[in-house]
Order: C-alpha cells, then sequence, then structure tokens
C-alpha cells in the first residue's frame, strides 16, 4: 500500500487567528507554470488579483520562500498564501469559558457569533476569536454550532487529539440539550419524539422533510408556559442541518426570532442584532475520549425571550 506523504507544516503565521490557505497542486494537469494552475483555480478572486499575490511575494512554498510566478508546475507541490479579509461587522458580544484545560474549551458562544470560519463569516468568528484571545493557535473546532444559536460549543487544544472528539459527536455519545421559546399550543400533545427525513440541498437556505426513512430525531417536551408562549427542551438524537427548527415548525410552533422557518425572509443581515433566534445549546455532556473525565457543561446563558428564567 502506498504511504501518503504527510503535509508539511504551514510555513506563515496566522492572521488574526486564521490559518493561511494550502494548494496542493494535482498529480496531472496542463498547466506549464504555478501561476497557470492558481489563476484557473482561484478565477473567482478577480482579474489580476493572482498576478498581484505573486508580485508582492505572497505566495510561498513549503521552506517559507516566495514562490515565482514562472515556477515549473510540480505535481504534488505544496503553496500557500493568504487571503484578503473581508469587511466584517463585528459581534458585540462575549465569548464566555466555561471550562478550560490542556485538552479542551468549552465556551458559552453568543448568538450571531459564527463558529467557524465560512463565507462571509472569518475574522468574526469563535474560533479566531478564541485564538486571538486566548494566544492558542492550534485550537480547533470540535462541532459546529449555527451562527444565530447561542449557547456550548467545544474546542480542542491539540490537533492530534481533535479526531477524537469529533468521534464522539459523530457516534451520538455526547448528549445535548436545547432550550428554545416557541408558541404554545394547549392542543399539542408532549412531551413527543418527532422523526423524519430532512433534506439540505447545496446552496438553498432551507432544509425540508421529504419521505423516506427517518435520519432526523428530536424528543420536544414542554418546560412552562405562559402569555402564548412555551419554553421547549429540546433533545437532538441526530445531528441534521436545522433539525431542530425544521422539527418545531413541522409541530406548528416556530423557534421565535427564526428567519427561515416558517417564512424565509433572508439571511439576517451582518450588524443586525435586534432579533436574536430564541434558541440555546444549554447543556453537554461526554464522557472525555481522552482523559475519562465525566463532563457535564451547562450554558450560563438565558433566552431574552423568556424574561426572569
Amino acid at each position: 500500500m502506498r504511504r501518503r506523504t504527510p503535509v508539511p507544516p504551514a510555513p506563515l503565521p496566522q492572521r488574526q487567528g486564521i490559518d493561511p490557505v494550502r494548494v496542493r497542486l494535482p498529480a496531472e494537469g496542463p498547466w506549464a507554470t504555478v501561476r497557470d494552475h492558481l489563476v484557473e483555480r482561484l478565477s473567482g478572486a478577480g482579474p489580476g488579483v493572482v498576478d498581484e499575490m505573486f508580485d508582492a511575494g505572497r505566495i510561498v512554498g513549503a521552506d517559507g520562500a516566495a514562490v515565482p510566478a514562472d515556477a515549473p508546475y510540480r505535481p504534488g507541490m505544496y503553496v500557500w498564501f493568504h487571503r484578503e479579509l473581508p469587511v466584517e461587522v463585528p459581534v458585540p458580544f462575549p465569548l464566555r469559558i466555561v471550562h478550560r484545560d490542556e485538552h479542551i474549551v468549552v465556551v458559552d458562544k453568543p448568538h450571531f457569533l459564527a463558529t467557524t470560519p465560512r463565507g462571509s463569516h472569518v475574522a468574526e468568528t469563535a474560533l479566531a476569536r478564541l485564538r486571538r484571545e486566548l494566544g492558542i493557535p492550534t485550537l480547533g473546532a470540535a462541532h459546529r454550532l449555527d451562527r444565530l444559536t447561542a449557547g456550548l460549543v467545544l474546542f480542542t487544544v491539540r490537533p492530534q487529539e481533535r479526531g477524537a472528539y469529533q468521534t464522539l459527536f459523530r457516534d451520538r455519545l455526547v448528549r445535548k440539550e436545547y432550550e428554545a421559546v416557541a408558541p404554545y399550543d394547549p392542543a399539542l400533545t408532549l412531551p413527543r419524539t418527532v422523526r423524519s427525513r430532512i433534506v439540505k440541498e447545496r446552496g438553498s437556505l432551507t432544509a425540508v422533510e421529504v419521505p423516506g426513512e427517518p435520519n432526523a430525531v428530536s424528543r420536544v417536551e414542554l418546560l412552562e408556559h405562559r402569555a402564548g408562549l412555551g419554553r421547549y427542551r429540546l433533545v437532538p438524537g441526530t445531528g441534521q442541518t436545522h433539525q431542530l427548527r425544521v422539527h418545531m415548525n413541522a409541530l406548528g410552533l416556530p423557534i421565535l426570532g427564526d428567519p427561515l422557518y416558517p417564512v424565509v425572509a433572508g439571511p439576517v443581515p451582518a450588524g443586525d442584532f435586534r432579533d436574536p433566534l430564541q434558541l440555546l445549546a444549554s447543556k453537554l455532556e461526554f464522557t472525555d475520549p481522552v482523559t475519562g473525565t465525566a463532563h457535564r457543561f451547562r450554558s450560563t446563558r438565558t433566552l431574552a425571550a423568556w424574561p426572569g428564567q
């Protein structure tokens, strides 16, 4: 069996908590130079951008030296560079550290802050902010929480241990609980377990329930109600995208502040912090795969739509 060559360490430091982009040149292709390949691969960056990066010496090889634009194409070669960071509106809410040791960091994420860099949210993410604030450049996310959802997120300190923690979530060995505020329906019998098949197509803002074998399971419990609203405990048995939001909407109980269910109002604009989604990842429980410790973490946040919680 052919052994894969290990990836060299990044020769560029992080910038604002963001790793440099790494590109491995394909084994085969029609390109004569490294530039030819990158111009094609990064065509979405705009005309002349790649040439400007070469001219400024911003594209480097494994030794950290600038790669010239006319460098011959070499299959399997790695190059690194930093993308221009988008202009982002700062999310004016703090991350709260719930737990920190030599293996993991557990934080209480506010609404509107993305977990990891993606799309237009890059430096203004929980991961990038924690790397900067804690001075841990190796920090990585073990799972993700929607940008609009607040609550507990687990990060790992050591890259070599990240897979063990990610496996916990993949194999459903983490007990997660959420709280939500939504309309109260006295005719609806709760608690109940909702099962359905949920699909989210690439490029679509929303996920939908479709016929077929269920791939999404959620336990819905009513904790209390008043003035036409209910506070609910939600326990997901699976991890489909938007699962809790879809299941609550299907029950006729759309979560307050949801811009997608039941009516698609579009993505929440950057800088609009007026109406947070009333969904909170309130508990995480698991046995640490590295230390064997039984962890039980609880969010210190409350939902604004349920004052006095």
